[in-house]
C-alpha cells in the first residue's frame, strides 16, 4: 500500500489536527494569542513527527525553501509579540511556500477518500488547468 501509516505517523497526523483545529479556534475567538501559539507548537511537532526529525531539519533548511521557512519564523514571532493578524498572514504564506510541492500527492490522496473523493470529483468542485 502506497499510504501505510504506522503508529507514529497516526500521532504526527492527530498532532497536525489539533494543531488546524487550535489555529482555527484562536483565529475564530478574535485572534487569541494563546490558541495560535498552541495550535503553532501542536502543527510544527505533528510535521517534525509524520515526516521524521532529519526530513523535517532537511525541509526548513532547503535553500528552495528559505522564503517559507523564514515567514514561518517571523509568524511565529509576530503571534508571540502580539500582532496575531500579521503572524497568520506570514504563517499562510509560508504554508504555500513551504508545502507547495506535495498538492499533486495530497489530491490523489483525497481522490481515495470515500466521501471527500466523491465530493472533490463532481465537476462543479473540481479546478481544470486551462491549456
Amino acid at each position: 500500500m502506497a499510504y501505510e501509516i504506522n503508529e507514529q505517523k497516526k500521532i504526527g497526523l492527530g498532532l497536525i489536527g489539533f494543531g488546524i483545529f487550535f489555529t482555527f479556534l484562536g483565529a475564530l475567538l478574535l485572534f487569541d494569542r494563546g490558541l495560535l501559539a498552541l495550535g503553532n507548537i501542536f502543527w510544527l511537532s505533528g510535521v517534525a513527527i509524520l515526516l521524521g526529525w532529519r526530513s523535517t531539519w532537511k525541509l526548513f533548511t532547503n535553500r528552495a525553501n528559505y522564503k517559507g521557512s523564514v515567514c514561518f519564523l517571523l509568524g511565529l514571532f509576530f503571534i508571540f509579540v502580539r500582532w496575531p493578524v500579521v503572524g497568520i498572514i506570514f504563517e499562510i504564506y509560508s504554508c504555500i511556500a513551504l508545502f507547495g510541492g506535495f498538492w499533486p500527492s495530497v489530491k490523489v490522496f483525497l481522490y481515495q477518500i470515500p466521501v471527500v473523493g466523491w465530493i472533490i470529483q463532481y465537476p462543479i468542485t473540481r479546478v481544470e488547468s486551462a491549456d
